[in-house]
């Protein structure tokens, strides 16, 4: 049996039109969409006919529905990972998904959003100590840096 595909679709920050034509496709396409909010998501895909069947994976049951999850796309099962805003896992359990899904091999594949597109990208500070993370806002063409709207340091 072949093992599924774990789709990051990134959806609508504000308009629910600004989603692409392939996260459509994917949304339509794979067997299960795990939602931060289900309320939330059933409002997008209500907008583009999507049927697909949902599920909740948000911070508070995400250690027990990660495997749950795993064990699907272990089963040949494709499944979506959305968020109610952008991209699943720069500050959202999506993470934990994903770390399982690469540690079993099991295919993890973005489909990002158009426009801009958030990188977070972390490095030592000028002294040496401890991590420092910046979330930059990139173009989603060329990959230029449009805006720094968020400078992240360890407490």
């Amino acid at each position: 049996m072949n093992i599924g595909t774990l789709y990051i679709v990134a959806t609508p920050i504000g308009n629910l039109e600004d989603i692409t034509l392939r996260a459509v496709r994917i949304l339509k396409e794979v067997d299960v969409i795990a939602a931060e909010d289900t309320r939330h998501t059933r409002k997008l895909l209500d907008r583009y006919g999507i049927t697909t069947p949902l599920t909740s994976y948000h911070d508070h049951n995400k250690e027990e529905k990660a495997p749950v999850l795993i064990n699907e796309l272990l089963d040949g099962k494709n499944v979506a990972l959305v968020s109610d805003a952008g991209t699943p896992g720069i500050s959202y359990p999506g993470y934990v998904l994903i770390s399982l899904a690469v540690s079993e091999t099991i295919a993890v594949v973005p489909i990002p959003a158009t426009g801009a597109t958030l990188s977070f990208q972390q490095f030592i500070d000028s002294d040496g100590e401890g991590d420092v993370g910046t979330i930059r806002v990139l173009d989603a063409d060329n990959g230029d840096v449009v805006g720094e709207p968020a400078r992240l340091t360890d407490p």
